[in-house]
């Protein structure tokens, strides 16, 4: 099986060499495929000397956000299935045959890299995230779970792997940080369980660069709200 790992990045100039090699050492079938989000502190120029076989790298002329980023990588995409990596050295990718186990051995079509199933990774976020932020991840799989009938521990992780076929059957729509709750409750509405695996994380600060906000909280809410009510997923 043929994985598309879609890094989307913006203003990683620091981090996003390291991911890639992290990425391509990883022993599994896949093409690499970054989306450049207009970064300004030198990210750009650096993918642009990029010239690796299975590596793709394309690049946005303005900033359009991470579900722009994200479409972007999914409409070149040739694998089997996608995953998402973020740029930031958060997520380990030496943890994708993991994620692919119960695609390859129970036939899943969808599944997530869930941090809070993880007792080290939970500690690490307990003690590394905001409070707000800790808080409101929870909120968000509670509100989740509460609408659409579901157990999902931890709807916002970047690590979700899906199936092309899957991924074919939803309309996505997101421009910026919300992309990650309308993959979620469209996947749902269109029937398809969510498999979740623990996966180990290290968190980083605000300090250190980490871009989602209170902000892409609400957000959040309203798209969940918004595509609960409608009818077509």
């Amino acid at each position: 099986m043929k994985i598309s790992v879609v890094i989307p990045v913006y203003n990683e100039v620091n981090t996003i060499s390291e991911v890639i090699r992290r990425v391509r050492d990883v022993g599994i079938e896949k093409e690499i495929i970054v989306v450049d989000d207009c970064s300004a502190d030198g990210t750009k120029e650096l993918l642009q000397g990029f010239k690796e076989d299975g590596i793709k790298v394309f690049f946005h002329d303005k900033n359009r956000g991470k579900g722009a980023a994200l479409s972007t990588g999914f409409k070149h995409a040739t694998g089997d299935a996608l995953i998402i990596q973020d740029a930031d050295l958060e997520y380990d990718p030496r943890e994708y045959p993991r994620l692919l186990r119960p695609i390859l051995e129970e036939g899943a079509d969808v599944v997530y890299g869930s941090r809070f199933l993880n007792k080290n990774s939970l500690l690490s976020c307990r003690r590394l995230f905001h409070f707000t932020h800790l808080f409101g991840n929870k909120f968000l799989n509670f509100l989740v779970n509460l609408l659409f009938g579901t157990k999902i521990t931890d709807m916002e992780t970047c690590y979700k792997l899906i199936k092309r076929d899957a991924l074919k059957k939803i309309n996505l729509t997101a421009q910026g940080f919300e992309m990650e709750p309308e993959i979620t409750v469209k996947l749902i509405k269109k029937g398809f369980r969510i498999h979740e695996v623990p996966i180990s994380y290290r968190p980083r600060g605000y300090r250190e660069g980490k871009k989602i906000s209170w902000r892409d909280g609400f957000m959040a809410v309203f798209v969940i709200l918004k595509h609960r009510l409608e009818r077509e997923g």
